[in-house]
């Protein structure tokens, strides 16, 4: 994929892991978020009139807190680390420039999420970030952390090669970002703790709906996709799968524990997501074949 080299003044960095502790901001109506209110209703059985109520209470909480902060001061240093790091920041301000908009055009406030390197341990804001843990997104400091060594495993160890499959990660944890935003993380871990036996089940609509958004992400920004991006996104997602992990770790494949979906699944979703550069496509609490 061709992405423009990133802008220091657009995005926000940091090297080994950490932050302050940053209260979760709510979202509001906007962006797809009235089908997912709608969602909220159908899945975890809850009036509707209440969830808008919630995520516009969670708006006014949120307030001027979320005007863009200042670009870290080492960006150009942290990003210029090496390759992968470089890749990775020339993806997050693309997808700053994507998504940031979307939410302007809806007058809903934005923060950006904050992009941490880390190598081996680090600390979040939802604890310590170990790189055995894989990228992973912390609502807690709306922070997207990385070991960037997971790149070589992606690549020699499970066959995800390409630019395009590291891009998806970066891709991928965005989404969940802005899930946060629009509050509907809040609503899946409130039906987690009402349901336990349903937890998995919606964990892994939450990481498909992820799916989807960093394929919309690629959509909206098909000039820039090159031959041999999509097999190189949908071997990432494949590679990635719950099943498939399990089989490859010599386990027997439990549908039942499952956190991240199919291998079939999350192709499935990030093939929408490219395919339809519509983030009103991603409604996997619905359709999940």
């Amino acid at each position: 994929m061709r992405l423009k080299r990133f802008n220091p003044a657009n995005i926000r960095v940091s090297r080994g892991g950490g932050g302050r502790r940053i209260p979760g901001g709510g979202g509001t109506v906007g962006i797809g978020t009235l089908v997912l209110v709608l969602i909220g209703a159908l899945v975890f059985g809850v009036d509707p009139s209440q969830m808008l109520g919630s995520l516009e209470n969670g708006q006014q909480q949120q307030g001027a807190g979320t005007a863009p902060q200042a670009a870290s001061r080492d960006a150009n240093t942290i990003c210029t680390e090496n390759a992968y790091a470089l890749e990775s920041c020339n993806a997050l301000d693309s997808l700053n420039s994507t998504w940031q908009p979307l939410f302007r055009q809806a007058n809903i406030p934005f923060e950006q999420p904050t992009l941490h390197f880390y190598n081996g341990t680090g600390q979040s804001g939802c604890g310590v970030a170990q790189s055995a843990m894989g990228p992973f997104y912390c609502p807690a400091d709306q922070g997207i952390y990385i070991d960037t060594s997971f790149y070589d495993q992606l690549d020699r160890q499970l066959g995800a090669k390409g630019d395009f499959a590291r891009y998806y990660v970066v891709a991928h944890e965005y989404g969940h970002h802005i899930q946060h935003v629009l509050g509907l993380d809040r609503q899946v871990r409130s039906a987690q703790q009402k349901s336990p036996s349903q937890a998995n089940a919606l964990q892994v609509r939450m990481e498909l709906q992820a799916d989807c958004y960093a394929g919309v992400w690629a959509g909206k920004n098909r000039s820039q996709i090159e031959a041999g991006d999509m097999e190189e996104g949908l071997t990432a997602a494949s590679a990635i799968g719950d099943d498939t992990l399990m089989k490859n770790a010599g386990q027997r494949v439990s549908p039942e524990s499952f956190t991240h979906g199919s291998s079939a699944q999350r192709m499935k979703w990030l093939k929408t997501g490219i395919d339809t550069g519509n983030e009103d496509a991603c409604d996997t609490f619905n359709t999940m074949s």
